[in-house]
């Protein structure tokens, strides 16, 4: 052998050994991406020739991280994945868009969010304003509170109910009050996919809408101003928003 070439090889990387969690962990969210119906944990142990007990901590991990979401002991792909797109540059939601949001900018004449939610944090993935503290929330996806915001709330009203509790019973004592007012408005919330003016930021007040995608939440759009702007149009935004959604569904 050629001694240059002896040399390369010896002085080669080594093959990067697979690790069995590892491929366990890609096979789970490979399996939940091709599958828009989610898949039970014992469908993802007979498909990844996986004892049970071996998955559920793994499972149960991804969903806390926001890699997977869970409905109805089903899973599936959940936000994570394509917020790392985002921060790397590349584009879960289909029926909205920039322009999307540029038109009710214009309608509503506030600053327009759309919102999607990773585990236990709410991100503005894009914006219409021109206030530069949103601008500046959604150019670097900065994580926000689900209970402290319209869009928030409506994104936990999509939550499967198991996730809503574990999530509500870990916030701390200074959000009770928030807790609270969340739960008294959850099933209307979850009955019209609204959240309008609730008044849980001391910085802006809003108005929310679900974005619903195959019969789930995905994410949800909202216009926000200040409090007192907000109160006053509250009909006025709910039905902007709404008109809008309906336009969405139907071009989807």
């Amino acid at each position: 052998m050629d001694p240059e070439r002896a040399a390369q090889l010896e002085t080669a990387a080594p093959v990067r050994k697979r690790h069995r969690m590892v491929d366990r962990v890609a096979g789970i969210l490979e399996l939940a991406a091709r599958n828009h119906d989610g898949l039970t944990l014992t469908e993802l142990a007979r498909l990844l020739d996986a004892p049970l007990s071996s998955l559920q901590g793994l499972v149960n991990g991804l969903v806390a991280a926001g890699y997977l979401d869970e409905h109805d002991r089903r899973y599936r792909l959940g936000g994570a994945p394509y917020l790392l797109n985002l921060m790397a540059g590349r584009h879960l939601v289909t029926q909205v868009g920039h322009r999307e949001l540029e038109t009710v900018h214009a309608d509503a004449g506030l600053t327009t969010l759309l919102s999607v939610v990773v585990g236990q944090g709410v991100f503005y993935v894009d914006s219409c304003s021109s206030t530069p503290r949103y601008d500046y929330l959604a150019k670097n996806l900065v994580r926000r509170s689900l209970i402290r915001t319209s869009s928030g709330w409506v994104l936990l009203a999509g939550f499967a109910r198991r996730d809503l509790w574990s999530y509500l019973s870990s916030l701390p004592a200074e959000d009770d009050a928030n807790r609270e007012r969340f739960l008294n408005e959850l099933e209307t919330i979850q009955e019209t996919g609204v959240c309008a003016a609730p008044h849980i930021s001391e910085v802006a007040d809003g108005v929310a809408v679900a974005v619903r995608e195959e019969g789930r939440t995905v994410a949800a759009v909202s216009v926000v101003g200040p409090h007192e702007e907000i109160r006053s149009r509250r009909d006025e935004l709910v039905d902007l928003l709404t008109s809008h959604r309906r336009r969405w569904e139907q071009a989807g």
